[in-house]
């Protein structure tokens, strides 16, 4: 039975709140797994403001509505509102989400500072900014992550190497068409990469060269004609557990009766043969519906 591995990225203080446990309600409800990737420090999100210069910002905040999905008090945090500590305000709704049996991971220490950050930053950076997040991690749940998922898909040279080094198991940091290890100047990073493969419900929403087209059918269309292939598809507990709720449990319910089994990352990983996984370096890349540039399976 081919798999859709789902991710669900949990960028703010209001979607770990809200949205997160929204979802989990729904996936609990179908039956279905999924993976829960929190951010884990402060909320700076009104911080993203510095983006407004890059190509096609304006486009997606125009087609997907920001300020309906995040609320004026999300985007007004860490500018002219203290950002709210999201692993320590929000400790009970991620352990919730956990004893429900679902897997849960580390997305970021502070999205902002990620996403605009870790492309330029060194090593010490990046080391500091994985370290918080996992540490904050094992305070809420108990035990270190294995799994990570980066911010807005973005990463730097030195990002594997410390994965492997702090002991996580398996990532999905970019954009590609399936797993693959990482290869490093020297030698090969052990922690394999499950890139997203789909496009997501925001990239989608409003693209005038999709000529109107409904998002959910879409990525149906997509699926169905990729003769069984797995998938890994990435959600946010702002968007779809929220405004596209309903979209996203049409998409679950016809994916389920497509013949598609519905799961977690580290269900999927567990049934790789890891030994035969291709090498990939990652490279920088666009993708349709989404300003500014992206890690991608090179």
């Amino acid at each position: 039975m081919p798999r859709i591995a789902l991710k669900i990225d949990v960028d703010t203080y209001r979607g770990t709140r809200e949205g997160a446990l929204r979802l989990a309600q729904l996936l609990g409800r179908l039956g279905a797994r999924a993976s829960f990737l929190f951010s884990l420090g402060p909320d700076h999100t009104g911080r993203a403001i510095r983006r407004a210069f890059r190509p096609g910002f304006f486009g997606k905040v125009k087609r997907t509505s920001v300020l309906e999905h995040y609320g004026l008090k999300t985007l007004l945090y860490g500018v002219l509102l203290p950002g709210p500590h999201i692993g320590r305000r929000c400790a009970q709704q991620m352990r919730e989400i956990g004893q429900a049996g679902f897997e849960v991971g580390v997305h970021t220490w502070d999205h902002v500072r990620w996403q605009d950050g870790v492309a330029g930053a060194d090593e010490a950076w990046t080391r500091r900014e994985l370290t918080r997040a996992r540490d904050q991690f094992a305070e809420v749940f108990g035990h270190f992550p294995l799994l990570h998922g980066a911010a807005g898909w973005q990463m730097n040279a030195f990002v594997p190497q410390l994965q492997q080094e702090l002991g996580f198991r398996y990532a999905s940091d970019t954009r590609g068409s399936s797993p693959f290890l990482v290869q490093l100047e020297q030698g090969v990073c052990r922690v394999p990469q499950l890139p997203t493969t789909l496009p997501t419900l925001d990239e989608l929403i409003g693209r005038a060269d999709l000529d109107g087209a409904d998002p959910v059918d879409h990525l149906l269309g997509l699926t169905n004609a990729a003769a069984g292939r797995d998938q890994v598809f990435t959600l946010h507990a702002e968007l779809e557990g929220g405004a596209y709720l309903p979209a996203f449990e049409r998409l679950l319910r016809a994916w389920r009766g497509s013949g598609f089994e519905i799961t977690d990352l580290g269900t999927y990983v567990s049934g790789l043969d890891l030994a035969r996984l291709p090498k990939a370096r990652i490279g920088s890349g666009t993708v349709a519906g989404r300003s500014g540039t992206l890690a991608v399976q090179a």
